[in-house]
């Protein structure tokens, strides 16, 4: 047999790992419909014309195309003009037009999806990932303290994973787009892009690469005296005006990050910041932006990012402005794995297995297995009869926690073994239920829900 490589860039967990990001999938769809955000799904593809027009992402496209016989077609043409998306805002933003007449504003919605990049893979950059995005979008105006609810949102979601703390850092490009022209720079795109790189290339690259695009020296030191001002809170808006640059973009910008931080001041101290540096490469963004880091995995780079756009949804009939922000789904738990941050989970959402060790008992084992299932509690029933040590070494290896073996009649009762402690008890299938700490967090939300009643 041929050996078989993995594919770089596309991760296949084992079922144990599966186990912890769906949970993790789980917590964030729950804390997102707790702000109200709808489900949606979208396309894989879009036109690759939309996926190129919304920043330096053409490279990075996968692109549709179909073996067949024979020469071209119509219909192959076609889905060369197709890409994979490479996130999921743009895809929301193509539905919104689609399906404006059927949408009730402000539109709320989430999607936990797939997207694609074809960019070089490494820790916690694949080229197929899960994302978790929210977007709020409006007709004409849509409101600021929406760019508050996102980081507020963020916090309490990414807070409840089991992930190490995280800080969530905000600017507004309309600060460093200002703050720029202020400084008469020609072509302020190019620049903030460079400066969006601060963080990987170091003052030193971000300087060189200025250079690069006719930047003078001292709109190249007042630019890096920007970004370079240490995150904080409200205190940072003051460090940026006693730069002396002036821009009415720039006034904007600084107004609306002032509402920001304000709004957020009730959250506890460092889970938002004020930072300078970050910009976003995409320019869409066009007011308010943010990312967020694990403390003490800033080398994984951004777990969450998103921002504000005014002109995304091109072609609609009216302007369609909106705010939302991506949790990296793929990214965290790829960290969480690699380093093991998270205990070792069971291979098998099982919670029971009923055991089969002769024959005749096999219709007693079939009762307690649908009873138990009736309940809701996960359960498998040995296939044929075999010894017990066979069948406890199986539920030992896959980590099920409870092993149950059924009664030979009125005077045997069945049994229920706790694989972790070897303790033995009696067990009824209509009442019995697992102890909290053996079961999954699904499992958990449920068994708390059957004691209150």
């Amino acid at each position: 047999m041929a050996k078989i490589h993995p594919l770089s860039g596309f991760p296949e967990w084992l079922p144990q790992q599966r186990i912890v990001e769906l949970e993790i999938q789980d917590e964030i769809r729950r804390r997102f419909e707790l702000y109200g955000f709808a489900p949606l799904e979208t396309r894989s593809v879009e036109p690759l014309s939309v996926l190129v027009a919304k920043g330096e992402t053409d490279k990075e496209i996968y692109v549709v195309d179909r073996l067949a016989a024979g020469t071209a077609s119509p219909e192959r043409d076609a889905d060369r003009r197709l890409g994979l998306h490479y996130d999921l805002t743009v895809p929301f933003a193509r539905y919104v037009v689609q399906h404006y007449n059927e949408l009730d504003f402000p539109f709320k919605r989430y999607q936990i999806q797939r997207g694609w990049r074809g960019e070089r893979p490494q820790e916690g950059r694949y080229r197929e990932f899960v994302q978790a995005d929210i977007d709020v979008i409006d007709r004409d105006r849509l409101a600021l303290s929406f760019d508050a609810e996102m980081v507020r949102l963020l916090h309490e979601t990414l807070a409840a994973l089991p992930i190490p703390p995280v800080t969530i850092a905000i600017n507004n490009r309309k600060i460093t787009e200002g703050y720029l022209r202020g400084l008469d720079v020609a072509d302020v795109i190019p620049a903030m892009r460079i400066l969006d790189k601060l963080d990987k290339i170091g003052a030193d690259g971000v300087r060189r690469m200025l250079d690069a695009e006719a930047l003078t020296g001292a709109q190249v030191s007042a630019a890096l005296e920007l970004v370079t001002i240490a995150p904080g809170g409200r205190e940072v808006i003051g460090r940026v005006e006693e730069l002396g640059v002036r821009h009415a973009l720039l006034d904007d910008g600084l107004a609306e990050l002032a509402f920001v931080m304000d709004e957020l001041s009730t959250l506890p101290a460092g889970a938002a910041v004020a930072n300078m540096a970050i910009v976003r490469g995409f320019d869409y963004y066009t007011g308010s932006v943010y990312e967020g880091s694990m403390r003490g995995h800033e080398d994984l780079g951004a777990v969450c990012s998103g921002g504000r756009y005014e002109n995304l949804a091109a072609g609609a009939r009216v302007r369609l402005p909106g705010v939302g922000v991506s949790i990296g789904v793929s990214r965290i738990v790829g960290r969480l794995f690699a380093r093991d941050l998270v205990p070792t989970p069971r291979k098998t959402p099982t919670e029971v297995l009923v055991l089969v060790p002769e024959e005749r008992l096999r219709w007693r084992a079939q009762e307690v297995t649908h009873a138990l299932r009736e309940r809701g509690i996960p359960t498998e029933m040995w296939h044929e009869p075999s010894t017990l040590n066979k069948q406890l070494r199986y539920a030992d290896n896959k980590g099920i926690p409870y092993a149950w073996l059924p009664g030979r009649g009125d005077d045997e009762g069945d049994l229920v073994r706790d694989m972790v402690s070897g303790d033995q008890g009696a067990g009824d299938p209509s009442a019995w239920l697992p102890a909290t700490d053996r079961a999954t967090a699904r499992s958990r939300a449920r068994v708390r829900a059957e004691e209150r009643g």
